[in-house]
């Protein structure tokens, strides 16, 4: 008897103001008034009338909002009630026998709590250092298409002072956050960051910012938001005082969880950084490049095609420019690379993490720096792109324009010239003509031959032409 009041009472007090409210209201009392008043009421009511109906109605409200014992609890626990599992507990004295014999408000397991069903996927701008509120589902409360749903949450002071203390990772914004993450609840995994339509956030009853839609310029193209953490630091208590956060969603079907999490923030000069030198293949490891070289161009005797060669573009996919960094993923089957600064760039302003070539899942994890093909665009710097043959070596590719230009640089001519415009056989006057505008060449194709055989003994003075004069018109009063 008294270890059910206990846990009525503790559930009591998780309640939200619908839940005293409704509890209230089924019971003929008053549910007008501030949460505490609803909250003081409702002990009271359960202290004085406690009856197997009233634990029933208790038990139903609990369950409706918490399903299972989530982060909303263990972020909102009652005073008294510690968390077992927790290491900062377990040499807690025991004090009172209700806190060692029930976790949250429910009878404690004897094995470890479950960890949440929902899961959050891991974000590479985003270092989770502490969750503050585990994933814990948006219930609707009525039929209407609005929904409002509060949590609360504590920050303790190491967690206030790590954010007071922390780099501006722009200026007014922090490098360590806490913020928001909403994802769906009806699907099993890990889940990816998505808001539910209509959603407006509240913090200690001020609206915070929501990142709004990407312009489209399509017509009937619905546009698309972009789903990422929302960044409440700005608006919290940063202090041990307790923060409120009210979600506006629209109820449209679909479930969503809320989580809260303490992060820090990185720059994608600072993912850079973790890429070079993290995941750079060096040039003595080719092994991870050679043998699919090999393996792509190995001879198939059932094929009628035989690959000798397989051609790899220097010029990024992404901005057409050629690449300064090269980077792949590791599951990608293809050799082409794309710029890695560039990459992070344009996922730090709007993430899809995409392979730019083959379209598939590129996560930061996976990605590499190829370092065979760094030290090929250290070589080949007027080149644009190479080919590696099947023996793993490899050699540039110039086009004709290219092999023009270098021509012209190297002022080598294509034929062998002979300069024949100081030959004795030529006219004084012929000659002046062609010495005083340049030297005449012309090609050799035979190295046995003499000027001569080119008829240049056969060049002679030329009187100057004459052209007709056109008739001039009769004056008048001639013939």
């Amino acid at each position: 008897m008294a270890a059910e009041l206990v846990e009525a009472m503790n559930m009591v007090k998780s309640f939200r103001v619908s839940d005293l409210q409704t509890l209230l209201a089924s019971m003929g009392r008053s549910k007008s008034g501030l949460k505490q008043d609803l909250v003081g009421r409702a002990l009271r009511l359960v202290q004085t009338e406690y009856s197997p109906e009233l634990l029933k109605s208790v038990r139903q409200l609990y369950e409706t909002r918490f399903p299972k014992a989530s982060g909303w609890l263990a972020a909102r626990r009652p005073e008294g009630v510690p968390v077992s599992y927790s290491p900062h507990h377990n040499t807690s004295p025991r004090g009172a026998v209700q806190g060692a014999d029930y976790l949250n408000g429910v009878p404690k397991a004897p094995q470890a709590a479950p960890a949440p069903e929902v899961k959050l996927v891991s974000l590479p701008f985003y270092q989770t250092l502490e969750i503050l509120l585990q994933p814990t589902e948006l219930i609707a409360q009525n039929n209407e298409k609005l929904q409002d749903s509060q949590c609360v949450f504590d920050l303790t002071q190491s967690q206030v002072e790590q954010i007071r203390n922390s780099n501006e990772h722009r200026p007014g914004i922090k490098s360590v956050q806490v913020v928001l993450r909403i994802c769906y609840t009806d699907s099993v995994g890990v889940q990816e960051d998505q808001y539910p339509p209509n959603i407006a956030v509240k913090v200690n009853q001020s609206y915070c910012h929501v990142p709004g839609y990407y312009p489209s310029n399509k017509p009937g193209v619905e546009p698309r938001r972009p789903c990422r953490p929302i960044n409440i630091t700005p608006w919290l208590h940063l202090s041990t005082a307790t923060n409120r956060v009210t979600v506006t969603w629209g109820n449209f079907g679909k479930r969503y969880s809320v989580a809260v999490h303490l992060v820090r923030v990185f720059t994608s000069a600072e993912l850079f950084n973790q890429l070079q030198h993290c995941s750079l293949i060096p040039l003595c490891v080719c092994v991870c490049v050679l043998p699919l070289v090999k393996d792509k161009l190995r001879f198939d005797p059932e094929s009628e095609i035989a690959t000798t060669g397989l051609r790899v573009s220097l010029i990024c996919p992404l901005v057409k420019m050629r690449i300064g960094v090269p980077c792949r993923v590791l599951t990608c089957a293809h050799l082409q690379c794309f710029d890695a600064v560039f990459f992070l760039q344009m996922n730090e302003k709007k993430p899809t993490w995409t392979c730019p070539v083959c379209d598939k899942p590129a996560p930061f994890e996976l990605l590499t720096i190829d370092g065979l093909l760094s030290e090929i665009l250290k070589e080949t710097e007027d080149v644009e792109e190479i080919e590696y043959l099947t023996d793993g070596s490899w050699r540039p590719i110039r086009d004709d324009k290219e092999k023009d230009r270098e021509r012209e640089r190297s002022h080598t001519p294509e034929y062998p010239l002979v300069d024949i415009s100081m030959t004795g056989s030529v006219s004084s006057v012929w000659g002046r003509c062609f010495c005083s505008v340049a030297p005449w060449r012309i090609p050799v194709q035979d190295s046995n031959r003499q000027p001569s055989d080119y008829g240049a003994t056969s060049l002679t003075a030329r009187p100057p032409l004459k052209f007709p004069t056109a008739p001039t018109a009769p004056t008048p009063g001639q013939g």
